[in-house]
Order: structure tokens, then sequence, then C-alpha cells
């Protein structure tokens, strides 16, 4: 779990960091990068639509749950990656409908358990940890947040939670790695 608490997806094979060529591959990186730096959950990624991305504005425009909409702010590294993706995915010869931003390998429109299986397969390149589902990502996004003194609030509406109950889940483990840093440098006499 190192490498990927760290942002490193450096996976062994082909390709950009190990990423197939071509459009699988710009689509894998994307979907991932999407979980991991915008915390998005997996029925928000599949739901999302071509026109939910606004490269100009660098956002994307996400429907939560109890069909609460939201804009995330994207990095510029993430707006290039979504404009390489959307170019790639004109290129595909398969049916596309415009109301879809990510399809399969058979240009199918892409499901949960489509992207579930994607994410399994990438983490299991990169942690031993048993879970490895979109979810981790979402978490690994907010303990990440956390840790580097986002206002707990941006990180609530960012997630798209209703309370803040519900981000106040992700401060134990921020404060757990805190007791663990600090039993460690005590048992090393600092």
């Amino acid at each position: 779990m190192d490498k990927l608490l760290d942002g490193d997806f450096q996976l062994k094979g082909e390709g950009e960091k190990g990423f197939p060529p071509g459009f699988e591959g710009v689509r894998d990186k994307v979907l991932l990068d999407l979980f991991y730096f915008t915390g998005m959950r997996v029925s928000e990624l599949v739901g999302l639509k071509q026109g939910s991305f606004d490269a100009g504005a660098q956002t994307i425009k996400v429907l939560g749950k109890r069909s609460k909409e939201r804009i995330i702010p994207l990095a510029p590294e993430m707006v290039d990656l979504l404009s390489k993706y959307l170019t790639e995915l004109e290129q595909q010869e398969f049916q596309k409908s415009d109301a879809v931003l990510f399809y399969t390998d058979k240009g199918e429109p892409a499901t949960r358990q489509y992207i579930y299986k994607l994410v399994n397969k990438y983490l299991g390149a990169v942690t031993t940890l048993k879970k490895k589902s979109p979810h981790v990502l979402r978490h690994t996004f907010a303990t990440h947040m956390l840790n580097n003194d986002a206002p707990i609030n941006d990180i609530k509406e960012i997630l798209g939670h209703s309370s803040l109950a519900a981000t106040q889940v992700y401060t134990h483990n921020t404060i757990e790695k805190l007791k663990e840093v600090y039993r460690k440098a005590n048992l090393r006499g600092n």
C-alpha cells in the first residue's frame, strides 16, 4: 500500500507507467486517477457523461447520492489526461452514446462491476491489502486531504457527504497515524 499512499502508480507492464497502450491504457489511468484525485464513488464515475467534464473550467460535474449534483475541481494534469482520453475515445470504432463517458474494451458502457475489476487488478499490482476497491481510493483521497490540512468541511463537500459525521470517519485514521508515528519515535528514544 506504500506505493498507493505515495500516489505512485508505477506498475510493471507495457505502456506509460505499466498501463496498456492506446485507448485501454488511457481509460484505465483516467479511471484510477479520477478515484484517487477526486474521491468520487464508483456509482458517480459510472454515471459520468461526456458533457460532465469542463476542460475550460477544470471541473467535472458529478451526480451523487439522492441525485445531488456537485462540481469537483480538477488539477491541470487531470484535465490533460481526460482530454487525451476523449481524443482516444473519438478514434474508437465502436458505437458510442454521447451520454456515456467510460466504455469497456468491447465498446459497451462501463458498469460498476467492470470498473471494480479494473481497480482491483491495478491495486493488486501495488498493494497486498485484501480490499482493493474503488472505495479504497476514495478513502485514501480523503485521508490525504486531511493529512495535508484541508478543512474538513471542504472534504465533506468534495466527497458529497450530507453530514459532517460521515466525513469525520476519516479523521480516525489520521489520529491513528499520528499515534503510530509518536509510538515509533518514542521507541527509538526520541
